[in-house]
């Protein structure tokens, strides 16, 4: 329409015909009654062939038999020209056939916008492009403390294996799997990490958790259960500390390092609800859980859990996932859960197909007390489950990679 560079004033001019016009019609009358008005060196044609007067812009709208709109004229001739210019405009009184009125509404000084422009430019430049450089104490404390946790990473035995500071006089230690999440949990204080690098457990760590109270703590992937299965095999490990589906340990907040942490289970539960089926468990594991369940079962007479006891559990509020599988089994119930362990929904086993779609999206785990087939799984994988604990699964042919199956017993 106009040139920003040469243009300094801007021609708002209201236009009304009674009777329906055209946009040629319009410039045609522009032009047509303003020839000769204004003398050679006002004249509006030698001024837009000269580049002193834009592209005259019309918009226009006809309705009921009247036409009504806008028009645009840039100049850059100085402010009087400009001013008799667009008084001159007002003289035109037809378009066409039809009677016309026109009024100059507004002459914009285009100098003034970009001004205002560059105003408002440099104040949103001044607010949010400048770095303050303020010094805040805390962060400056948090770097210095960070650095020293970081310097004081240290190695142990021939295998040079990565560990904090007190790993060598902590009772209790945390295996986990390389060097980087050593550092991760040293920023958050807990000094007391050992790193097994790897599938091949070193002699060292295998040698520390015959003497401390050892927590494997993994990635929530598929080499963080291959290197737990691992050491379930050549190593006394006491607890497990299962992360987040998908999290690496290196890359968890101090918040989730906690709470998984905090809600590590024994031992003796995850080799029998995790690895139940597994061929790789030591066949001396598997003996001495056959002999242990046997004779549970010869002391109660009927079940390994009382009536009493299952009462219990029912009354009290589950804390961890092995809760809320003690609370479903035998019960015929079933219980969908969201990322930090809370109740999202409750049903019978029988009705999950029926509830499952009208699930709130917070749902992430479901513990069962029945069976699981393929169908069932396909539906919850597609629902974006991160874990199922069943009595059983039957008929899987396609074992999720990203859903981990927990196998409850009977």
């Amino acid at each position: 329409m106009y040139s920003p560079d040469t243009t300094k004033y801007l021609i708002h001019i209201n236009l009304t015909a009674e009777g329906v016009v055209e946009k040629p019609d319009v410039v045609g009358a522009i032009f047509g009654q303003t020839e000769g008005l204004l003398g050679e060196d006002l004249d509006l044609r030698d001024l837009q062939r000269t580049g002193r007067v834009g592209r005259i812009d019309v918009q226009i709208v006809s309705k009921k038999g009247e036409t009504a709109g806008t028009i645009l004229i840039a100049t850059s001739l100085d402010r009087a020209e400009t001013a008799i210019l667009a008084a001159s405009l007002e003289t035109i009184d037809r378009v066409g056939p039809c009677v016309a009125h026109v009024t100059v509404d507004s002459i914009e000084d285009i100098r003034v916008s970009k001004r205002r422009q560059i105003v408002d430019r440099a104040k949103e430049i001044l607010i949010e492009r400048f770095d303050e450089g303020t010094i805040d104490s805390n962060e400056l404390l948090d770097d210095v403390r960070q650095s020293l946790r970081i310097e004081k990473i240290g190695s142990l035995g021939e295998e040079k294996v990565p560990a904090g500071p007190n790993v060598l006089d902590s009772d209790a230690i945390i295996i986990v799997e390389g060097r980087a999440d050593v550092l991760n949990l040293l920023r958050y204080g807990i000094k007391n990490a050992v790193a097994v690098e790897g599938t091949n457990i070193p002699r060292t760590v295998i040698d520390l958790c015959e003497k401390k109270t050892a927590t494997a703590f993994f990635d929530g992937d598929r080499g963080g259960e291959l290197i737990l299965r691992e050491l379930l095999q050549v190593a006394d490990i006491d607890f497990v500390a299962f992360s987040p589906r998908g999290k690496s340990v290196e890359d968890m907040t101090r918040k989730e390092v906690i709470k998984t942490l905090r809600n590590k289970v024994p031992v003796e539960y995850v080799r029998e609800h995790y690895f139940e089926e597994s061929a790789e468990l030591p066949q001396d594991l598997k003996s001495s859980r056959r002999s242990g369940e046997r004779e549970g079962r010869e002391q109660s007479g009927k079940s390994s859990v009382p009536a009493k006891q299952a009462r219990d559990t029912m009354s009290r509020i589950p804390q961890t996932l092995r809760d809320h599988i003690e609370d479903v089994r035998g019960h015929g119930l079933a219980r969908f859960l969201s990322q930090d362990l809370t109740i999202v929904r409750e049903t019978k086993s029988d009705e999950v197909d029926k509830v499952l779609e009208s699930v709130e999206p917070a749902a992430t785990g479901l513990v069962i007390d029945r069976s699981l087939d393929q169908r069932l799984l396909d539906r919850l994988m597609a629902k974006g489950f991160e874990y199922i604990s069943a009595r059983d699964f039957k008929g899987i042919i396609k074992r999720p990679v990203n859903v981990r199956l927990l196998k409850m017993g009977s």
